[in-house]
């Protein structure tokens, strides 16, 4: 229908997360009706971080060296590793501004469907920094969906005979939610993870 051209950005930016095929279409047209400049300036940035950004060689965090920036800071807390599935819930705990331990990113969680199994992630790395650093305990940080809860599970199976404390972030009910539109598992979690008011 489109020019060949215009029908392979579509096809590409289609490939995309999250983008169906009418916000494909929309952002071809777009980066057509653009100025060149803006289009290049785009691609160019595209191509720089391809080039400079790897996995952080003790974490799996993104970073442009061997070590990520929260490796790099030796005024993080080494005994304290949260562990979670991509390096954007890096970005997602550290906005919190509450924990100043270390991460682990797994690259992923179980998701058999998925064919992702334990020897896909990076469990035998997670397993390999606990001595070393000294590790005495380990926040469990998996989204609460089904692929997050085997994860996190499966690692606690895992830990817990290792003599660390294995802990998980509380799932529940988000600040001004509505019951009635909280799914079971959701509304489950919340009942589970309650705590006394006032008193001790």
């Amino acid at each position: 229908m489109y020019a060949d051209a215009v029908q392979q950005v579509i096809d590409e930016l289609g490939r995309l997360p999250g983008i169906g095929p009418r916000s494909a279409q929309r952002l071809a047209f777009h980066l057509l009706e653009s100025d060149p400049t803006d289009v290049e300036r785009l691609t160019a940035a595209i191509v720089e971080m391809r080039s400079r950004v790897r996995f952080c060689t003790r974490c799996f965090n993104i970073s442009e060296d061997d070590l990520c920036t929260i490796c790099a800071d030796t005024r993080r807390e080494g005994s304290l590793l949260c562990v979670v599935e991509e390096p954007r819930d890096v970005v997602a705990v550290e906005r919190t501004a509450e924990f100043r331990g270390r991460y682990h990113v797994l690259g992923g969680s179980i998701s058999p469907i998925d064919g992702v199994g334990p020897e896909q992630l990076r469990i035998r790395e997670l397993l390999a920094r606990l001595e070393p650093e000294a590790v005495a305990e380990v926040i469990l940080a998996t989204n609460p969906n089904i692929e997050g809860e085997a994860t996190a599970m499966y690692l606690a199976r895992l830990l817990e005979p290792l003599g660390v404390e294995v802990t998980k972030i509380a799932s529940g009910l988000p600040v001004g939610g509505d019951l009635e539109y909280a799914d079971e598992l959701t509304l489950g979690r919340a009942l589970e993870g309650r705590r006394r008011l006032g008193g001790d």
